[in-house]
């Protein structure tokens, strides 16, 4: 069984307005609770809004921008996802580059729900098994992924899952995977 301590790991988080909230604040509090350090990465200083799907959430600080975060100091990456966030996410460069740089380095990525959308712009699916919300299953597929229908699906170093009521899977998943990482 794999070691589920994070201890001493830096994680991204990569969410922007729109967010959906549980899919940020819940494995953002799974890698803390396994004693990560997570990083709240942006596309604008200060702050973003956080929705519960249409309603407004929560705000949360962002740490640092896209622009000028380093994938290289940081283990792993999650993108959240929620309609909206991954939408603007996948039209900005630096975002992207960002995304980019962990798949470069071989570091593991959790995505969820809409957040896959920021992996197609990144290139990155291509022959790779996937899940995501459903109304990406097209997207995904015509990006040359294998678009499944599963809770948790790990590909390499990438895990996905679908919506939030798969986060108590995904939150498990993302710990398990990010504790291996040397």
């Amino acid at each position: 069984m794999a070691t589920t301590t994070l201890q001493g790991k830096r994680i991204a988080f990569l969410a922007t307005d729109g967010v959906e909230e549980v899919e940020y604040v819940q494995p953002r509090e799974a890698v803390e609770n396994a004693g990560a350090t997570a990083e709240l990465v942006s596309l604008k200083p200060g702050t973003i809004q956080a929705f519960n799907h249409l309603d407004q959430g929560k705000t949360y600080d962002v740490d640092v921008t896209a622009a000028d975060a380093d994938a290289a100091g940081y283990d792993a990456l999650v993108l959240p996802g929620g309609v909206a966030n991954p939408d603007f996410l996948r039209t900005d460069p630096d975002a992207v580059r960002f995304v980019q740089a962990f798949f470069t380095a071989g570091k593991p990525v959790g995505v969820i729900c809409h957040g896959p959308w920021t992996l197609i712009e990144a290139g990155v699916v291509s022959g790779r098994r996937i899940t995501s919300w459903p109304s990406l299953r097209t997207d995904l597929t015509n990006a040359g992924a294998t678009w499944v229908d599963e809770q948790v699906v790990t590909d390499g170093g990438l895990i996905s899952s679908r919506k939030p009521d798969d986060l108590p899977a995904f939150c498990a998943a993302l710990v398990d995977r990010f504790a291996a990482v040397d």
